[in-house]
């Protein structure tokens, strides 16, 4: 079997490379090959779907997206080409070769009203650019009729890279108090779990196109960005991390006190019932996987 990554050095695309390992020939592909007759690069969708063409792969992992919330209010066209006419192509593409798509998608495709979880029958009514190219990109995959797998997520973390976890340890060394958004609230998910729960899923999947479809994959639990603030900096002050601010002097903000360029759901809960019922899973608590990449995060020199 032969799958083709796209994206492979994000931090889902990293993790992906180790997962989808085992279930065949794994050819990972950047924007452009060595020399220049293969693109991977989502900007270029016709040469993209040339690329799918000449390589012919089982199946399609693309863990490579236009995610600059912000910035995508003001590069519209960009967003919309890598987040949705490019996904749009694949799925195209692997339909004509029969084979399967796999996606990521985000939590950003609803509205984020209310405290509930959302299951993937939910309205979706998203409030930015990016998370409206994400839908259209949805979207198109399920009109070209390919087998698919769209995996919603939401606040992906990893050690390579960076991400919210580092952010503040770093100005909790530095400053002497945090202020931290206290009513947008979801699971912060490791980029290991959603390459683990990928490999899984698409085991099952090749050999039962009855599973195609979009499902919710997403840590258990949830939690706000203040809550994931105390939760890190009282898990790295407790392994003698030297911290100027501790969880005490992190004051709780709303959204309306932090204004940015693109909206932001309040209510990023994934209900993932769908994906563990489907696949067998059971999703370990968001804390387990923070905690995790936090050692990572400190081991490295």
């Amino acid at each position: 079997m032969k799958i083709l990554l796209l994206g492979p050095d994000g931090q889902v695309g990293w993790e992906l490379r180790r997962a989808l390992a085992p279930l065949g020939a794994l050819h990972c592909l950047r924007r452009a090959s060595t020399d220049g007759s293969l693109c991977g690069d989502l900007s270029q969708p016709e040469a993209l779907a040339r690329t799918v063409r000449t390589l012919q792969p089982d199946i399609v992992v693309n863990a490579a997206a236009y995610t600059a919330v912000d910035k995508a209010e003001s590069e519209q066209a960009l967003a919309y080409v890598i987040n949705a006419e490019s996904p749009g192509r694949l799925a195209e593409e692997m339909a004509s070769l029969g084979g399967w798509l796999v996606h990521f998608s985000t939590d950003y495709v609803f509205d984020g009203s209310g405290d509930s979880p959302r299951d993937e029958s939910a309205d979706t009514a998203p409030l930015n650019v990016y998370g409206k190219s994400k839908l259209d990109g949805e979207l198109r995959i399920a009109a070209a009729g390919a087998n698919h797998l769209i995996l919603r997520t939401s606040w992906v973390h990893a050690a390579r890279g960076g991400n919210f976890a580092r952010t503040m340890l770093r100005l909790a060394a530095e400053r002497d108090s945090l202020n931290v958004i206290d009513d947008q609230v979801g699971a912060p998910t490791g980029a290991d779990l959603l390459a683990d729960i990928t490999a899984h899923a698409m085991r099952q999947a090749i050999t039962d196109a009855a599973v195609s479809g979009t499902y919710h994959a997403a840590a258990a639990g949830a939690v706000s960005w203040y809550g994931y603030a105390r939760h890190v900096l009282d898990w790295a002050r407790q392994r003698g991390v030297p911290l100027k601010t501790g969880s005490e002097a992190v004051s709780p903000i709303s959204t309306r006190q932090y204004p940015t360029p693109a909206a932001r759901p309040l209510n990023s809960r994934l209900d993932t019932q769908k994906l563990q019922r489907t696949f067998g899973l059971t999703l370990p608590p968001w804390q387990t996987g923070v905690e995790r990449m936090l050692a990572e995060v400190l081991a490295q020199p």
